[in-house]
């Protein structure tokens, strides 16, 4: 079966940050030197156009339908740097006239400083990352900025005139009663942010706070937390359309709904991911090297090994796939799009959805399957069942 290949998105990997915080398993490394900017910079154009002619994207063009510059704190990043960056992918592939083109930023007065550099250069959406106004919770989480630095930066967003902007928030801090997280999120509440990411504290391996492992609010007192959040969100206005995603009507991230639709991306940066779709069927994922100094060399000798690996995603995969990122949104699931962007016809799913139809777990509906409030519950299973090959 056909595939119609879906929106396109592009996602550029910054890797370094000031200093590496106990929680993050991002592919981050702390600044030890300057940062090789000019380098870095051609390095990542060049990735691109390796990966334009290996997947012969300037054949038929798809129009470029958002940007997101992670890392890392890509704020690091000089505001011309990334107006160079921005005009060397638009010469490489079209933009849609209405592109969402987000950046990751720390609140620190320097990176704030530049906010307005950024929306010169291009940047329309610029993601604040606050995790907490608590200054004991920052010094703990190994943030470098305070609570004032975070307000400001927010209020500046505000005043520069972006198209959106989101604070990211987190929940589960180390001994956070449930009036400290509550009155964390009044604060940015308060703020008035079209989009809040508002998400719970887990400890990821690989990170300091795995081997030396901080005492968190149990279960019960995170589900406190969440319902009393949730409900505090939803009289503010703030709608959720995805786990931890919450936004004014309008203000949704359309980098992170395409990733959650099944859309396509390239990803360009160190360690940077992809997923691309052809018209012939095939969808391949990609990685590319991981550390700085393999990434760069890869530049500096000119033998282009950007890739780090690369591999087919096999039919028998494909729901799984699918479904592991639909069923993040709360919005329903039009039946077309499993067909159009995984190349299967419904009788590969049949049983699986009847099954989870008869759990509970999703409403069948003419046009679309919506996951029922049993289903979020039970997440974990039913996507489970999408593993299994019926066949």
């Amino acid at each position: 079966m056909m595939l119609t290949p879906p929106a396109l998105s592009l996602y550029v990997h910054i890797p370094w940050c000031v200093q590496k915080c106990p929680y993050c398993d991002f592919n981050s490394h702390a600044l030890k030197a300057e940062i090789p900017e000019q380098e870095y910079l051609q390095a990542l154009l060049e990735d691109l156009d390796t990966d334009i002619e290996k997947y012969r994207l300037n054949e038929a063009p798809r129009l470029l339908h958002s940007i997101f510059i992670g890392g890392g704190t890509p704020s690091l990043i000089s505001a011309q740097g990334i107006e160079q960056l921005l005009k060397g992918i638009e010469q490489r592939l079209p933009f849609k006239p209405d592109i969402e083109i987000t950046m990751e930023a720390n609140p620190g007065t320097v990176e704030a400083e530049r906010f307005a550099g950024y929306k010169k250069a291009g940047v329309t959406r610029i993601s604040i990352g606050v995790q907490s106004f608590a200054e004991e919770k920052l010094k703990r989480l190994g943030r470098i900025h305070g609570k004032q630095e975070a307000m400001n930066a927010a209020q500046l967003a505000h005043k520069i005139g972006l198209t959106s902007f989101n604070l990211d928030l987190m929940h589960g801090l180390p001994d956070q009663t449930l009036a400290q997280a509550l009155d964390d999120l009044d604060q940015a509440i308060a703020l008035d942010p079209p989009h809040l990411s508002w998400y719970q504290l887990t400890i990821e391996p690989n990170t300091v706070f795995h081997y030396q492992p901080p005492v968190l609010p149990d279960d019960d007192a995170l589900w406190d937390i969440f319902e009393r959040g949730h409900q505090k969100l939803s009289q503010a206005g703030y709608v959720q359309y995805e786990i931890s995603g919450y936004s004014k009507p309008g203000y949704q991230c359309q980098h992170n709904l395409n990733y959650w639709r099944f859309g396509d991306y390239l990803g360009i940066g160190c360690g940077a991911h992809g997923k691309v779709s052809f018209a012939d069927g095939r969808i391949i994922r990609t990685t590319k090297i991981k550390h700085p100094r393999g990434y760069l060399a890869a530049y500096q000798n000119m033998v282009k090994p950007y890739l780090d690996s690369e591999h087919e995603v096999e039919m028998v995969d494909r729901p799984f796939e699918f479904f592991m990122n639909r069923f993040r949104l709360l919005e329903a699931c039009p039946k077309q799009d499993f067909t159009e962007t995984t190349g299967l016809p419904f009788s590969t799913i049949e049983k699986t959805i009847r099954w989870a139809v008869e759990m509970g777990y999703l409403h069948d509906n003419p046009q679309d399957w919506q996951i029922t409030e049993q289903g979020k519950l039970f997440l974990n299973d039913l996507l489970a069942a999408f593993m299994v090959d019926d066949d």
